[in-house]
């Protein structure tokens, strides 16, 4: 059984990634790590509402940076929590397999940044 100290951490921690945007941020950069333009046009979504996003997830723990110039890369800090989106996606009935991102590594390959 949780104690509250231990009720508040797991609670804290499903709370920052509770938003679709950030579920759908975590499950896109995966096993690899990824820029805001590679985020930008996968998710389909813009540029700045994703970084505050980053930012987010960045604050609580949950991402690893690395800068190359002017562009930063965001990787997960710990690959486990891809096991907790799916495991909760497993419980509203939706497989793994429609997590996976695949677009990503291509979109890596045709993007400006270096």
């Amino acid at each position: 059984m949780l104690d509250d100290y231990s009720a508040e951490q797991v609670s804290g921690l499903l709370e920052t990634i509770s938003k679709p945007a950030r579920l759908r941020i975590l499950s896109a950069i995966g096993q690899d790590e990824a820029c805001v333009c590679h985020l930008e046009a996968v998710l389909g979504l813009r540029q700045s509402y994703i970084s505050q996003h980053l930012m987010a997830l960045r604050s609580a723990g949950l991402l690893d940076t690395r800068r190359e110039g002017r562009y930063v890369y965001y990787s997960l800090c710990d690959e486990r929590i891809l096991a907790l989106i799916a495991g909760a996606a497993e419980l509203t009935g939706i497989s793994p397999e429609a997590l996976k991102s695949e677009d990503l590594p291509l979109l890596q390959t045709q993007c400006n940044c270096p």
